[in-house]
């Protein structure tokens, strides 16, 4: 039987977000993280890193996407991708708790 992951609560209980990798699978291959943001946050960020390439998917509420004056709203439902040394900041702009899942993993170069 395969191992269940209580992803949520672990979120909880690491501040909001939890990733799904190397400490609980034992490898380097893939991971996904599971992140929840409370009406109003902001800051939180994504960033890959060399040889890694990630994809942001708005699983519940809309999430601002982006850095300064460049961003973005990805709304419920909706996924960006990022590659390497890209980064963003995320923000709940809106009046309920946003949830959020980043699946990643080696790009085509590795590391």
């Amino acid at each position: 039987m395969r191992k269940i992951h209580p992803l949520r609560q672990r979120a909880v209980d690491f501040g909001g977000e939890y990733v799904l990798g190397l400490r609980d699978l034992k490898t380097h291959a893939c991971y996904l993280i599971y992140g929840e943001m409370a009406p109003g946050e902001t800051g939180r960020k994504v960033s890959p890193g060399e040889g890694h390439e990630e994809i942001l998917f708005a699983v519940h509420g809309d999430l601002t996407v982006g850095e300064g004056t460049e961003t973005a709203v990805l709304r419920e439902g909706e996924a960006v991708h990022f590659v390497g040394e890209e980064s963003a900041l995320l923000s709940n702009p809106g009046s309920e708790k946003s949830v959020y899942i980043l699946a990643g993993g080696h790009s085509s170069g590795g590391h």
